[in-house]
């Protein structure tokens, strides 16, 4: 499992260019993992997305999304956090190499990668081209089928094409993988007041310019949505004036 992670910073470079420039990357030194399950919080552009893909390419999985075995690489963004990834030291009590590297922007590449691998690789997918389902059942096929073993997975933002009950659903994969491989840990970059509120699990903000642990009572997503439900009218009132203050406190 991993256990931390450390930012040299003698072997940065060049400490103003990207992605070094994100306020919460540049405020790094050291990350401990204290739970099987931790999740990135934070607004847009915040470094989520940019830490745990230099944490995957760091590792060796694949840049786009999946495993050891995939070098898929479709964009030049795909690279864009590799001098992040050379200068982070990640500390593991038992590393295995085993695992997968969810990341949702790029599930379709990965797809097409799997098709091209042929009916053998397929299998392992369910047998069928994840193109011929729907982006929602396409996105829990790889979850159900890749996440159910030990190993650490990485994920951003699943939640992009999941219903309210198939974020239900991850949670039960989630505690049932966690029940049965005591191996398997979860990071995972999201929005989702769902998928936050899995209990036990360390939630780390990337707001205001550094990383810290929270309480999922103190997630923006949270506490959002809790104030759309409960008063739904008012919310929407007050986000629609000329100068809206819901974002202020």
């Amino acid at each position: 499992m991993l256990k931390s992670l450390t930012l040299l910073r003698e072997r940065i470079a060049d400490p103003s260019i990207y992605p070094f420039s994100v306020p919460a990357i540049a405020a790094l030194t050291r990350l401990d993992f204290l739970s099987r399950v931790t999740f990135f919080a934070g607004e847009n552009g915040t470094g989520k997305s940019t830490l745990l893909e230099a944490i995957a390419a760091h590792i060796g999985f694949g840049r786009e999304g999946g495993n050891r075995n995939y070098s898929i690489e479709t964009t030049e963004s795909s690279r864009a956090t590799e001098p992040l990834a050379r200068v982070l030291r990640l500390s593991f009590d038992r590393r295995t190499g085993e695992g997968f590297y969810f990341r949702a922007e790029s599930l379709f590449n990965v797809a097409s990668y799997v098709d091209e691998l042929g009916a053998e690789v397929l299998r392992s997918y369910g047998g069928i081209s994840l193109h011929s389902r729907s982006h929602g059942e396409a996105f829990f096929t790889v979850l159900d089928h890749k996440f159910r073993r030990s190993g650490l997975f990485l994920l951003d933002e699943p939640e992009a094409a999941l219903s309210p009950q198939r974020q239900l659903s991850f949670l039960i994969l989630i505690h049932d993988t966690l029940r049965d491989h005591r191996d398997a840990q979860f990071i995972i970059s999201t929005h989702s007041p769902i998928l936050l509120g899995y209990p036990g699990a360390k939630i780390i903000s990337f707001d205001d310019g550094a990383l810290r642990e929270i309480p999922y009572e103190e997630t923006a997503s949270m506490l959002i949505a809790r104030r759309f439900t409960t008063d739904r009218e008012s919310f929407l009132e007050e986000l629609f004036r000329d100068e809206p203050t819901l974002f202020d406190e």
